[in-house]
């Protein structure tokens, strides 16, 4: 069984949690960018250090390095024979065509778009920031990320409903809950069940 699958949701809609469920229910490799990032600054890779710079300078990490961040980590043997589950990647319309790109020998089979209501996540991230005291979870940082992924992610929601390959899931809910719709949608779109398989193998 083969599963390759993007993770689409706003910061705060139980994305993380889930990614992870995913992945270890499909025995698929959970691949997420802003990790891959921290692992590559951390080891003082080539790409790590110009990834760092950027940051650095305040600038935002280019999509080249990314892409070949991303390109480097799909090529490895888990994800190549088993599947992966991209998350944080794509998050544009220009990364979605490098990805297309990327995985053009292995098209990715579904990419689920996790939704949960703006006044929701705001609600959940408020709770965070009080809880755990995160500066960077303050109501005008949140509404800028908000504001941002909604831009961004618009043309990739309609890019990939155009392929064939979009399934919307309700997040609200228990998270056993949104994991059995996940499954569910991610069935209906790929006729993969579980590891092994009930249904048929994604191509």
């Amino acid at each position: 069984m083969t599963i390759r699958l993007v993770l689409l949701g706003r910061q705060g809609s139980g994305k993380g949690t889930q990614g992870a469920r995913l992945a270890t229910h499909y025995q698929i490799a959970h691949i997420s960018t802003g990790e891959m990032l921290r692992n590559a600054i951390k080891h003082g890779t080539p790409v790590g250090k110009a990834v760092k710079e950027t940051i650095d300078a305040g600038g935002l990490v280019a999509d080249d390095l990314i892409g070949s961040l991303v390109q480097g980590r799909l090529g490895e043997t888990d994800a190549r024979t088993r599947g992966y589950l991209l998350d944080g990647f794509p998050r544009t319309l220009p990364q979605a065509h490098l990805l297309d790109d990327i995985a053009r020998a292995r098209p990715v089979n579904v990419v689920v778009d996790l939704e949960v209501p703006r006044e929701m996540v705001m609600a959940r991230l408020s709770a965070r920031r009080a809880a755990e005291h995160r500066v960077d979870d303050s109501p005008e940082a949140v509404e800028r990320r908000l504001a941002l992924y909604e831009e961004q992610t618009a043309p990739l929601i309609s890019h990939y409903r155009k392929l064939g390959v979009l399934a919307v899931v309700d997040g609200v809910g228990s998270p056993d809950e949104v994991f059995s719709r996940l499954v569910s949608a991610i069935q209906a779109t790929t006729g993969v069940s579980g590891p092994g398989g009930d249904g048929q193998t994604a191509r």
